[in-house]
Parts: structure tokens; sequence; C-alpha cells
């Protein structure tokens, strides 16, 4: 089916964090090969990969050194051909992550581009004068801290980052370069990749000709510098449409069509506009509402009902509960909440994106200064905006670092018994045996994969909706009140997230019925 996404539920992999097999405590493409059954156990349907690319790593592999290759702490090209042809063979899609906006300050690219202002690349990246008195050309503030500008000495102007200073922008406004990045995009799909989510797509081709952003009105301090002003004149530019459209068009050359996932942080009405005035851009911009949003059942309803009418005619929606920038689910509102949480997204109508972890109710780790590892936290260090809590390694047995590897792990792991992944494949009661099971009736009920939504609604703090496909009908009822509540539901129980099919509903707990 070209539009297997429709039907499908992505997982992501933070690949340092899945499986080390090399012994260095990083995880690796051998490593992610060795655990595909966990995915196929699970019943997803495709595995979205993030960076494995060659970078220096001062972002993480978010700084690209060569977008055509692989970083040697991950393996080669082989072992990522070897896990291309391992999770086809067992039915899974495998998309990258494609991270357009900025290279690597050691891509040759910009090396070439910093030789001089006569340089074949200059125009790749976005360079500025220093306004009179020396300063940046804008006041624009970098996503990591700091000014979005650099002084390049050996040539006399500026260039710009909207995130690391290792972190060059490219510029999209020239031809070559949006050629070459479209040629890195079906270099990969000739390869089989199945798709890419596009990262920060919302920062492609900032405006230094219009000048500062305002100050942000309602910053406040925990927020981190780059909040303190408006992204008027960095994001969501008009040009990114016209782009994400070239894109499209680049996916649509293969068969079936390559699957595009958008990162774009904004306003709903921002956000929906990466779908293409004729549903011709990203088949799926991330739907981000859950990550921030407050779990009490009239708000639900209410954003539910807001980002469903907003979408275009005929676009198809999809949900996130987190990912590997924002403290997992369990950690923003409980154990139990995260339960009620999956069935959510789970039923809801669309895409859902897991983000590995998230099955076995992983939470937050606490992270020691010295074993620091995001720049954000190094650049704006005690505001809690570092990323590694929610980064870190997975915990398959029960052995020394968890089966991940035979050594320290590059970042702490959470050894508890109870999110073991082989501890909780043995109990019917677990997390994980939860999320096989949901996602089990998924797979077997169109209702939940591409029926329509009604009876959207919160009474009492319990938020009710079904799914419909023809004569199949699922109810769905979850209290995210703070009391018991009487809460029938037509059909039988087939699902609760507190394995009680019957009496009131627990706070926190939900139900899944067919009628």
């Amino acid at each position: 089916m070209s539009e297997w996404w429709k039907d499908g539920v992505i997982y992501q992999i933070y690949p340092r964090s899945f499986q080390d097999t090399n012994g260095d405590g990083v995880g690796d493409l051998k490593g992610i090969a060795a655990r595909l059954d966990h995915l196929v156990d699970l019943g997803v349907d495709a595995a979205w990969i993030s960076p494995i690319y060659p970078s220096p790593m001062k972002d993480a592999g978010y700084d690209v050194s060569d977008y055509t290759g692989i970083d040697p702490t991950f393996g080669t090209l082989e072992d990522f051909e070897d896990l291309i042809a391992a999770a086809h063979g067992r039915g899974l899609k495998v998309l990258l992550d494609f991270v357009p906006s900025h290279t690597s300050d050691q891509h040759p690219w910009f090396l070439d581009a910093c030789a001089s202002k006569d340089s074949p690349k200059r125009d790749w990246y976005v360079w500025r004068d220093p306004k009179p008195d020396g300063s940046p050309p804008t006041n624009w503030i970098s996503e990591f801290a700091g000014p979005a500008w650099t002084f390049h000495e050996a040539t006399g102007q500026f260039y710009m980052h909207i995130f690391l200073t290792e972190q060059p922008s490219l510029n999209w406004h020239n031809p070559e370069l949006r050629a070459a990045m479209y040629d890195v995009m079906r270099t990969w799909f000739d390869r089989g990749v199945d798709g890419f989510r596009v990262d920060a797509v919302e920062n492609m081709v900032p405006n230094p000709e219009a000048g500062d952003n305002p100050p942000n009105p309602e910053w406040v301090e925990s927020m981190g510098p780059a909040r303190s002003h408006l992204g008027t004149n960095t994001k969501h530019q008009p040009e990114i449409f016209e782009i994400a459209r070239e894109m499209r068009e680049v996916a649509e050359e293969y068969d079936p069509p390559r699957l595009l996932v958008g990162e774009a942080y904004g306003e709903t009405e921002q956000v929906m506009r990466y779908y293409g005035e004729k549903l011709d851009a990203f088949q799926q911009p991330f739907n981000f509402m859950l990550i921030e949003t407050e779990w009490e059942a009239d708000n639900l309803a209410t954003l539910i009902a807001e980002y469903e009418a907003a979408l275009p005619e005929g676009a198809w929606p999809n949900w996130v509960l987190g990912n590997h920038d924002r403290a997992r689910i369990a950690s923003r509102i409980g154990p139990d909440r995260a339960r009620a949480a999956a069935l959510m997204l789970l039923t809801l109508r669309g895409t859902p994106t897991i983000y590995q972890g998230e099955e076995l109710g992983m939470e937050n780790v606490p992270v020691p200064a010295d074993r620091v590892q995001d720049p954000w936290e190094k650049n704006v260090p005690g505001q809690g905006l570092g990323r590694d809590p929610v980064r870190t390694p997975i915990a398959w047995e029960d052995a020394p670092h968890g089966g991940f590897s035979d050594v320290t792990p590059w970042l702490p792991m959470d050894l508890a018994p109870e999110r073991i992944v082989a501890r909780q494949s043995n109990d019917p009661g677990s997390m994980l045996a939860f999320y096989r099971r949901l996602l089990a009736l998924r797979r077997e009920r169109d209702a939940l994969r591409r029926g329509d939504l009604e009876g959207l609604r919160a009474e009492d703090g319990v938020l009710y909706y079904s799914r419909r496909a023809g004569e199949e009908i699922a109810h769905v009822a979850i209290n995210w009140g703070d009391a018991p509540v009487d809460a029938p539901l037509p059909g039988s129980v087939v699902l609760a997230t507190d394995d009680v099919e019957d009496g009131p509903l627990a706070p926190g707990a939900g139900r899944l019925s067919l009628g």
C-alpha cells in the first residue's frame, strides 16, 4: 500500500541508546538490527532512526559533516544496508532523519565557503557584513543561547547559525544547494530508505533583510534565552513551503512514494501549512500538541477538536507523546496516566509515533553534571533545558548495564527491575504488555486504524470518543479527573488500563470497548 503510514505506527529509535554491540558504550546499527524483533513483537510498522551520519558530534549528530555516509560510531554503510534488509525482511519500514537547515562547520562545503568570499560554495551558506559598529547583523539568538551570528575573521563577515556556532545555516535560496540536498535525499531513497523525518524545518530560510526579532512579552527565564525574542523573521518564512513541495516531488519520484514527516513547532495554523495547499508538501507535519498540554478532559477534548477542525480537507492527522528533545510522558504526567496517554495515542484518528522507551514506561533519568553531553545544558546550565535525561539507554535484560552494553554506557541508565524489557515481557500487567495488546487490537480493527472520530466530549473529568469504520465501532473512555467515575461504555470492554472492566473508572485509567 503506497500510503502505509495511514495504517501504520512509527517507532523512534535513538541509536546511541538502543543497543551497543562493539563495547564502546554507545548504541550502533548492528545493535538496532539485533533488536528488531522487539519492534515486531511490539507491533509497530516503521522505525525512524535519529542521525547516523558522519559528525563531530557537537550536537549528537545533528551537526552533519557528510550527508551520505555513516559515522564510525554507528558502524559502516554495509551495516546500514544489512539493517535495511533485516528490517524489510520483517515487514518494517525505515525512516532516517534529514537535517536540511544546517551542516557541521567541518563539512567540506563549509570549509570551501570559508576559504574566501569568492569560493564556489560561499553562497551555500548565509553570510552578512557587520553593522557599522562591528556588531552582528541582527539581534537573533541561537537556539542554544548566544548570538545566532559568528564573525569569521579571515573573510570579515558573519555567518548565521540558528543552533550551535559549529552548525552554520545553509542558504536554501541558492539553487545549487537545493539541487545538492535533493540529491542527498535520492541517495538514501536509492539505498532503500522509506522516508525522512525532516529536522527543524521552521528554521530553514530565516530572513536577515527583515532585521531584528521583536521581544517576547511572555518570556520568563526558565524558557531559555532563545525564547526571549519572537521568531518573526527566523521561523516559518514563506519560502519554506515551496521547499517542502519540492522535497515532496523528490519523494514522489519513487514507487511507492517515500514518506516525509516534518518537524515544525508552531501555532496550529502554521503547522497545517506544511501539508501544502494541495496536500503536496509533507504527508505528516508533526503534531506536538500533546507535548505541552494540560492533561485534563475538557482541555484535551478542545485540543483534539481544534486540531481535527484545522486539518486541510483530505489531510491525515498524527499524534506523539514525546521525543528525544522533550521530557518523557511518564515523568510529565506520572506512570499511571502515561498508560492512559498510550491508550489515547493509539486510539485517536491518525498516525501515532512512539518514542523508544515509552512502551516501557521509562522516565527521565538524572544526569550528573560531570556526565552531561547535551550542548544546550552546557550553554545554559541549571535551567533544566538539557535533553540527556530523555535519551538514556534501554535496559533489555537482568545483566550488567542492563544488557545494553558490556561497558559503562554513554549516559546513566535506569536499571529498576520494573523497567527491564525481559521482565516486562513476562508480566501480563506491564506497560509493555499493555502496548502490545493495544497495538494488536489496532492492527486487527479497521475502526482503530482508519475509522472516523465521533462523539468527542468531556464529562465529569472523563474524555469520551468513538472510532467508526462501517459497522465496526470502538468506544474509548479515559478518566483524567481526580476521583473514580462511573463511565459506562456500549459494547464489551476489550482493554482497560487498570485491568478492571466493571465498576467506577479510576483516575488516570481508561477503557476501550467494541460495539
